[in-house]
C-alpha cells in the first residue's frame, strides 16, 4: 500500500474532484485532515499545505503527493515528477511566477529594477536565485499572503503566482518579468518509485488520473450515415486512430463512432451534418486510458 499527501487550499477542490472522477474518491469531513480512499492500493492519506508536500515526499513520509512544481523548485525537493496534471485552482492550465511593480514605475523589464529594492514574495529561494543571476542586489521579505497589496506603500516589487495577471492589474501593478511557469504535479518519493510493488501502484493511479484529464478534453461522437455519404463524412472526421464503422441492420446506413477533441466539436458537428451525417450524439468521456 502507498501513502498520499493531497494539497489543502487553492488546489484542494480541483484535486478532490479529479480523484472523484478517477473513482478514487477522497472521503472526509470539512475539518478532517486524515481522510481515506477506498482502494486497496492506498493506505494513509493526508491533506496538507502544498508548500510542505514536496519536502515530506522527499523525506519518505509519503510515497506520493500532489503539489505545484513551483513548490518543488522553491524547496529544492529531490522527488520524481510522475505526471504533469496540468490544472490550477480554477481549472485547466498552467500558472506563472511573475515579477511586478507599481504601474507608475518607469520600469519595463527586470533589468530596470533598482539595486536594493524591497521585494515581497512567497518564493524567497527562487527569487534570490533569480536576482543573483541578474547581478542585482535586493532586499527580500517573505510574504504570508496578499503580496500584491504591499506595493508600493511597503514594498517596491512583488514576485507572485498568477494565472491571468488580473488580480495584479486590479491592484495597480504591471508585470515586467517571469521567473518560471508552473503546473500541478504528481510527485513520488525516489525510494518508493524504485520499489516494484509501489511503483506499479503509483503508475496505476497515474493512469487513472491522467485518463480523467484526457477524457475531459475529448468527447465521443456517434452518428448514422447513409452509405452514399460515408466517404464524405469520414473525410471531415478526425479520430484518435480510425473511426469505428459498422453497418445498420436492414437499411443502407452505417453507424460511426469516434473520439474527437472537445474544442472543435462546435464546428465539426455542422460540417458532419452538411456531409450527410444524421442522428449525431455527443457523449462525455469519463476517462481515456491509453
Amino acid at each position: 500500500m502507498i501513502s498520499i499527501a493531497l494539497p489543502k487550499g487553492s488546489l484542494e477542490a480541483q484535486t478532490l474532484q479529479l480523484f472523484k472522477e478517477a473513482d478514487l474518491e477522497v472521503k472526509r469531513t470539512d475539518r478532517d485532515y486524515n481522510p481515506r480512499i477506498s482502494d486497496e492500493r492506498i493506505g494513509k492519506v493526508k491533506i496538507l499545505r502544498p508548500q510542505e508536500i514536496p519536502t515530506y515526499v522527499q523525506m519518505g513520509y509519503f510515497d506520493l503527493g500532489i503539489s505545484g512544481l513551483d513548490w518543488v523548485e522553491e524547496t529544492g525537493a529531490d522527488v520524481v515528477e510522475v505526471a504533469n496534471l496540468s490544472f490550477s485552482k480554477t481549472g485547466e492550465g498552467n500558472v506563472k511566477i511573475v515579477i511586478a511593480v507599481y504601474r507608475d514605475e518607469p520600469i519595463e523589464d527586470v533589468t530596470g529594477i533598482r539595486p536594493n529594492s524591497r521585494i515581497t514574495t512567497e518564493y524567497p529561494n527562487l527569487t534570490r536565485s533569480f536576482f543573483e543571476t541578474l547581478g542585482i542586489p535586493v532586499q527580500l521579505f517573505t510574504s504570508y499572503g496578499a503580496s500584491e497589496a504591499k506595493v508600493p506603500d511597503l514594498m517596491d516589487v512583488v514576485v507572485d503566482l498568477t494565472e491571468t495577471g488580473t488580480t495584479l492589474r486590479k491592484n495597480g501593478l504591471k508585470i515586467i518579468g517571469q521567473i518560471m511557469e508552473s503546473h500541478t504535479a504528481l510527485i513520488a518519493n525516489r525510494d518508493a518509485w524504485e520499489d516494484p510493488a509501489k511503483r506499479r501502484a503509483i503508475e496505476q493511479i497515474r493512469s487513472l488520473l491522467i485518463g480523467v484529464i484526457e477524457g475531459r478534453q475529448q468527447v465521443l461522437l456517434t452518428m448514422n450515415v447513409p452509405s452514399d455519404s460515408l466517404q464524405k463524412v469520414i473525410a471531415v472526421l478526425p479520430a484518435m486512430k480510425k473511426p469505428t464503422v459498422s453497418s445498420l441492420h436492414g437499411i443502407d446506413y452505417f453507424s460511426i463512432q469516434t473520439v474527437v477533441h472537445k474544442n472543435i466539436v462546435n464546428q465539426l458537428i455542422p460540417e458532419l451534418k452538411d456531409a450527410g451525417a444524421e442522428d449525431i450524439l455527443e457523449i462525455p468521456i469519463a476517462k481515456i486510458v491509453r
